[in-house]
Order: C-alpha cells, then structure tokens, then sequence
C-alpha cells in the first residue's frame, strides 16, 4: 500500500498483519481524497478506527493541518505509529474506545473519517455523537459494506458512491 499523492506520494505504508483490520483499498482511498482535494488543505482530520492510519496519513499527505488517529486496539495504534514514522510524518495518535474519546473530546473537526468494524453497530452509537464534534461546515465519510443501512441522523447525506462491495457516505449539517 502506498500513498497517492501530496507531499507523501509514493511512500510505502507498512505491510497489514493483521486480521483484525480491514484496511480501505487503494482505489477506494483515491476517489474519497480526490473527491475532497479541494477541502482538505488547512483542515483538522478525525480518523476515528483508524486501522492502520492509511486514511489519515493520506490527508495529512494532501495538505490537513493535523490528524488525530483514534483506536482501540493497541496493534491498530502501533501500526498507525509505524506508518507515520515510515511516511516521515508526525501525529497524536489515541488508544481509546471510539465512545470514550467522542464522550470526553471537547474539540471540532473539519472532516471525520469513520470506518468502524463492519457490522459492529457501531454506527449507530457514534453517529449522534458527532454532532457536537463536526464544524458547522465540516464532511463525515463513512465507508461500509453496500448492503448496510444507517439512520444517519441528525446528519444529511450529501453524496453517496460505490466501489464494488464498498460504500463512501458523505454527511453534512446541512
């Protein structure tokens, strides 16, 4: 797996080992961040079930102002610290239950990443909780399997495109 594009471009991320992560593939990682190439430079970035950090890495490749990576589990974290270390880049990265950190978070992000465990319900738990942590002109993006429904509330979906068995949902306030 490699960075697209920005100033990371090319740079391989650490190889997977792990079962337990479910990394967003290259295709589907490139048409998210083309989509948002625009709205990325100068943003603060949640990569909430960050996995192995590809989702974050890449935003701050592509010019966000800083990304807070956030997981549960300590391999997930350790990977993430591996690849930005491999990417040459530097982050906070959280081990933290994803409701333990969005309960306890007092800060607002412009773009929040979200791609818990498929089938986890775990949508449905973080979802209302965002509010309060998105900017009023901020983008959610939730990826998950084409055949799940969520009731995205209070959030409006805004886009919605798929890639093979893969869905990328975009919220918004408005």
């Amino acid at each position: 797996m490699r960075i697209d594009s920005g100033k990371f471009k090319g740079r391989r991320l650490i190889e997977n080992k792990f079962e337990h992560i479910r990394p967003t593939t290259d295709k589907v990682r490139q048409a998210l961040f083309t989509k948002l190439q625009f709205f990325l430079p100068n943003k603060r970035v949640l990569d909430l079930f960050c996995g192995t950090g590809a989702l974050g890495i890449e935003a701050l490749s592509r010019g966000a102002s800083e990304v807070i990576f956030v997981d549960k589990d300590y391999r997930s974290c350790k990977m993430t610290r591996e690849n930005l270390k491999a990417v040459g880049a530097s982050s906070k990265v959280i081990k933290c239950d994803a409701l333990t950190y969005l309960d306890k978070c007092q800060e607002k992000f412009d773009l929040i990443l979200l791609d818990p465990p498929y089938k986890s319900g775990l949508y449905e738990k973080v979802i209302p909780k965002l509010y309060d942590k998105l900017d009023d002109d901020g983008v959610i993006v939730c990826e998950h399997d084409k055949k799940d429904t969520f009731d995205y509330s209070p959030f409006v979906i805004y886009d919605e495109k798929r890639y093979g068995n893969t869905m990328l949902t975009y919220l918004s306030k408005n």
